[in-house]
Formats: C-alpha cells, sequence, structure tokens
C-alpha cells in the first residue's frame, strides 16, 4: 500500500496518488502517478481519479488538507518529498484524500492533474 505522511496527519492504506508539484500548473510534465495496480489501465484509472476529484472540488464536495510542512509518499522503499503541490490518492475503498499546501491554488492544481491525466490517455488512443 501506499502511505502519505504530512505534519497533521497520515493516509495509509492507499492504492493510487497523484503528486502534483505546484509547478505543474504552468509546466504539466512534473506531474508524477503511482499506483499498486500495475495492469495495462493504470492510465484510465488516473484519468478517471483526477476528473473524478476534479469535478467534486467544483461542487464542494471535496475535503482538502492543508499542511505547511513537507508531504512524504512512501511506496516500498520509493520515497518522494513534495515541498510545494497537492497529493491526491485513493484509498482501499474508494475514497480520495487530498493534501495540499498552504496558500497554493487548488483549483489550479486539480485542474492542472485533469489535464494532465486526459491527454496521457489521449496519446495512446
Amino acid at each position: 500500500m501506499i502511505k502519505i505522511q504530512f505534519e497533521e496527519g497520515i493516509f495509509e492504506k492507499c492504492t493510487s496518488v497523484i503528486i502534483v508539484p505546484g509547478r505543474a500548473v504552468e509546466e504539466p510534465g512534473y506531474i508524477q502517478t503511482l499506483t499498486i495496480n500495475k495492469d495495462a489501465f493504470s492510465k484510465h484509472e488516473f484519468s478517471a481519479m483526477a476528473q473524478t476529484a476534479y469535478f467534486q472540488y467544483q461542487d464542494n464536495e471535496l475535503e482538502i488538507t492543508e499542511t505547511a510542512e513537507n508531504i512524504k509518499v512512501e511506496l516500498g522503499d520509493d520515497v518522494i518529498i513534495l515541498k510545494l503541490g497537492l497529493v491526491l490518492s485513493r484509498d482501499v475503498g474508494g475514497v480520495f484524500n487530498v493534501v495540499m499546501h498552504k496558500g497554493l491554488n487548488s483549483n489550479k492544481l486539480l485542474e492542472a492533474a485533469h489535464r494532465f491525466c486526459t491527454r496521457w490517455v489521449r496519446l495512446d488512443i
């Protein structure tokens, strides 16, 4: 499972994660994805995840946890430290968890994730 740690808490038992650094608003190539699901359809999973989270945010249905400290994402021996940005995850029950650094524009970051994942899927269609 993927684990996300930050100053205010921890999200454990995550199955998929989209990491959106603050600079991804201008340069989407910096967005990273992690999943425990290693099949060929993972990119479709991320596209659906980013789109659903973005729409839930627009409808005020997505709760965002803010932090002032680094966000640490762990999958096995792989560790990613995010100093500025947003992490969108889905747990084993399908619930979205979002943690973001204070002062950032959550709409822009979620929109960047949605656009990135949508383009990723379209490249192979």
